[in-house]
């Protein structure tokens, strides 16, 4: 069929199979958390993936307009045998070029990464002091504590807009991966070790958290919502737990953590020390 059609109409199906991809692709960025960032360190890693990909369009469309050029060129024509030496070797020039510019492509990708890598090791530059949150992975539930608070919430994070938040990662049985897309990118929690990661909410909302590595049946509940609010309604809620909501007993801690399966919200005011995971993990990455 498509021989019975002229050039210019099979042009014309091309430029319009090309126009709904783009729509469609570009439909699809409403739908994905890290290209809407909020906060300071999900904006960094932003801007990051935009020059990633700026950089990589710009090399696509000088090797596809390369492409063009040297098929319509040296396309067979009558009366044209060939354009070229098909044995030619030895270009210093071609090679120097064809050499450096993927050295400068691969420059231009790594010094951005590498600086704002080594940026998100710091705090996000703020007025307000940070709070510190640890954070637990089990089978199959997330356990936030709050030192400074006292406080201790099961698959569900309060936070104080505008305020740096420094989360110590660990887990109890396996490895997966922290992530709150909208607000940073993900760091691992392993037994037997914290690792560091530095969030901020530029505002209040509500952001869906959750685990990014398989470990288990269960897997596909490790999510939880993180609810962004000011320090006034902070400070609010921190009140009201201390007022309302039961302690964490130590058995029941241990129970919490060492139970393999699914666990509701749950808020405890107070929780024992010797619960904390963190205590006895070697601290990696801050």
């Amino acid at each position: 069929m498509s021989s019975m059609l002229s050039p210019k109409k099979r042009r014309g199906i091309a430029f319009a199979a090309l126009s709904v991809s783009v729509l469609l692709l570009s439909g699809c960025g409403s739908q994905i958390a890290v290209l809407h960032p909020e906060g300071p360190v999900a904006q960094q890693e932003y801007n990051l993936i935009v020059w990633s990909f700026v950089l990589m369009a710009l090399v696509g469309l000088v090797v596809f307009g390369l492409f063009a050029y040297m098929i319509i060129k040296y396309r067979s024509r009558p009366g044209i045998e060939k354009y070229y030496d098909p044995n030619l070797e030895g270009n210093k020039k071609l090679e120097v070029i064809w050499t450096v510019i993927p050295i400068l492509i691969v420059i231009a990708l790594a010094v951005p990464t590498v600086q704002t890598t080594y940026a998100l090791k710091k705090p996000p530059v703020s007025a307000h002091d940070p709070i510190e949150v640890d954070v637990t992975s089990a089978n199959w539930k997330w356990i936030f504590q709050y030192p400074a608070q006292h406080i201790e919430t099961v698959n569900y994070l309060v936070i104080p807009a505008g305020v740096p938040v420094k989360f110590m990662l660990t887990s109890v049985g396996p490895m997966n991966t922290f992530w709150i897309p909208e607000l940073g990118g993900m760091e691992f929690t392993m037994p037997g070790a914290n690792l560091g990661l530095w969030l901020e909410a530029n505002k209040p909302g509500v952001y869906l958290g959750r685990g990014a590595n398989f470990s288990g049946k269960g897997f596909a509940h490790m999510q939880f919502n993180v609810y962004s609010k000011s320090q006034s309604q902070f400070n609010q809620w921190v009140s009201k737990v201390k007022r309302q909501d039961p302690s964490l007993s130590l058995t029941e801690a241990h129970y919490l953590v060492n139970h393999q399966g699914l666990s509701p919200v749950l808020t405890f005011s107070s929780y024992p020390s010797s619960s904390v995971a963190q205590n006895s993990n070697t601290r990696m990455g801050m």
